[in-house]
């Protein structure tokens, strides 16, 4: 028999059979993260097993100094703080990190959405249409004076075909995208950069936080029916809203842990160490009989005989439950205002360690009118155990980020056409018109 007979009858000989592209990289290792946060810095160094998964080889934990609302606000403290954190990673793993994966919270960093056109001329798209769109969304974010994080392509249309998930391959006269696009204070960045050049490492890559927080606590399923995650920090509160397999939306809230810790501090005219702790033995955000009776020793601020003031519990109670109906509040207005409140589903998942307060999933459920779970880092083998709670799941998901998770168009290089300057891009962008 020969080569023509063997041949399906359902792909005809003059049709080029379409290479298989890769879909998922794993990313051996090791490879290290680092979380920057405004009560604390994370750093993991992990590597990807022979059956995908992930192991963590080395972790490091350090007080945050020089941080403030998720930005660096004292390089030198800032500096100090890093050093001694991934010195501690990379003592545990016996490894010397030269660069990083970096979680994004300074800068203000906001999701923007650009419905771009691109001209292919009635040929086929192929992977340099992909990275022209993907540069040109980034050229208008650069002219904003912003940096652009993450670009990333939702949906695209080839001439009156809508719904194209990838579009490579097929022959159009214009290539119309609808990209996301994260993007962050170009002034901040460099700062952040600048802090862990003093480390002596390199920024791999920037990650928004709250998007990594999702890598971390959500299941496929999750992602894909329409999820809101929550990541509640100490200084800020980002929010991302996940569908079918895809990150829709981010927001970052300047409210978090340590507002609390300061309403308990002036309500109670005490240290701020003292109502940190008064926060997590006794928080709530729900009330009960006995409060009133539980009394509570709390040292003044500022009395030099170390005199101690009797309170009820309640008192801490109605003092911690504004602040989070506030928060919810603030984060169901941002819901509502991007209009995603029927793609974000009928879930949320509660992250970070705000969210560890008696009470709060109850709370998020009653006031975002929701199924509210909480979520804690995922398919990480070797992570001790007093990094598996909520407070680490942005850095476990860097870690996925690092190793390969959540991307998409992973074999394009959308750094091979970046320009350098404006003549450059003038001149490419006659190229391609012309």
């Amino acid at each position: 028999m020969n080569e023509m007979a063997r041949r399906p009858a359902s792909l005809p000989p003059s049709l080029p059979e379409e290479p298989d592209r890769p879909r998922h990289h794993h990313r051996a290792g090791p490879f290290g993260v680092l979380d920057i946060g405004t009560t604390k810095i994370v750093c993991l160094i992990g590597r990807t097993e022979s059956d995908g998964t992930l192991r963590v080889l080395g972790f490091g934990w350090q007080k945050a100094r020089g941080v403030r609302g998720g930005s660096i606000v004292d390089l030198g403290e800032a500096v100090s703080a890093i050093r001694a954190c991934v010195g501690q990673a990379e003592d545990m793993a016996d490894i010397r990190l030269r660069s990083v994966t970096v979680n994004l919270t300074c800068g203000q960093p906001e999701s923007r959405l650009y419905n771009m056109q691109w001209a292919v001329g009635g040929r086929q798209v192929d992977d340099h249409d992909i990275r022209g769109v993907v540069a040109e969304a980034r050229m208008r974010t650069a002219n904003d004076g912003r940096d652009a994080i993450h670009t990333m392509p939702q949906q695209f249309s080839v001439d009156a075909t809508d719904q194209v998930e990838d579009p490579r391959g097929l022959f159009c006269t214009t290539l119309n995208a609808r990209l996301h696009v994260i993007d962050a204070a170009s002034t901040a960045v460099r700062t952040l950069r600048t802090c862990i050049a003093q480390c002596d490492l390199e920024i791999e890559e920037l990650v928004s936080a709250p998007m990594a927080a999702g890598l971390s606590v959500l299941v496929d399923d999750e992602r894909n029916l329409g999820t809101t995650v929550i990541d509640m920090g100490g200084g800020t509160t980002g929010m991302a809203v996940f569908a079918d397999g895809q990150l829709l939306h981010t927001a970052q809230l300047p409210i978090g842990g340590l507002h609390v810790t300061k309403d308990l501090a002036t309500g109670l005219s005490t240290t701020l160490a003292h109502a940190e702790r008064m926060k997590t033995l006794y928080g709530n955000v729900q009330s009960s009989p006995d409060d009133e009776r539980e009394i509570l020793m709390v040292p003044i601020v500022g009395e030099e005989d170390h005199q101690l003031a009797r309170i009820p519990r309640s008192q801490v109670v109605n003092i911690i439950r504004p602040r989070l109906e506030e928060t919810f509040e603030y984060v169901k207005e941002r819901l509502d205002s991007t209009g995603l409140t029927r793609a974000a589903g009928n879930r949320v998942v509660l992250t970070g360690g705000a969210c560890q307060l008696a009470g709060a999933r109850d709370l998020a459920a009653r006031m975002l009118g929701r199924q509210v779970r909480l979520g804690r880092p995922t398919q990480l083998r070797g992570l001790p155990e007093m990094a598996t709670g909520p407070a680490f799941a942005t850095a476990g998901g860097l870690l996925s980020w690092a190793a390969g998770a959540g991307r998409g168009f992973q074999d394009v290089d959308m750094e091979e056409e970046q320009q350098s300057g404006w003549l450059r891009r003038i001149v490419n962008f006659l190229k391609e018109r012309v």
